[in-house]
């Protein structure tokens, strides 16, 4: 993860927190971002509105915080580039441009580097995370605040 988040690197949470473990992006974004880590966003389910302004702002790098179903055990975690990201999510999503697709148009046309860290999903009804959910963003915003930057004093959250 340190190499990742190596240079200027937003951290970007998508996903839908009506629908259960699919806001789990969103939730480890909002806890990065009152941990007060530098340089997140929380881009809920429109990501390729977000990504592509903060890609003009001159970040190198993207890492998407999202709930993706990768055939993983509920709670497990995977990390992806952006070739990755392309072949296994070219177009099947529950934003209204797939991830893969954003991270081939962020690469291609800015020279962008994506990245997914993707949890796998258990439940994806109501609006808690589920238990495993719960513990898998909690084990991930604990290391994540040890790599990122916290924000400069006075600088809005």
């Amino acid at each position: 993860m340190e190499a990742v988040l190596r240079g200027h690197t937003a951290v970007v949470g998508v996903g839908n927190p009506d629908h259960g473990d699919d806001g789990a992006g969103v939730r480890l974004a909002e806890r990065l971002l009152a941990a007060g880590c530098a340089n997140v966003f929380v881009a809920g389910v429109t990501p390729e509105q977000t990504a592509p302004s903060l890609a003009r702002l001159g970040f190198e790098r993207l890492l998407f915080l999202d709930a993706v179903d990768f055939g993983g055990a509920p709670g497990s975690v995977v990390l992806l580039g952006g070739r990755e990201i392309q072949s296994r999510f070219p177009q099947v999503s529950t934003h209204k441009l797939s991830l893969g697709t954003l991270a081939r148009m962020l690469e291609l046309d800015r020279g962008t580097q994506v990245w997914l860290l993707g949890m796998q999903p258990l439940n994806l009804n109501g609006t808690a995370l589920s238990e495993v959910m719960e513990q898998t963003v909690q084990a991930l915003a604990c290391l994540l605040q040890e790599i990122i930057q916290p924000a400069p004093p006075g600088m809005a959250k």
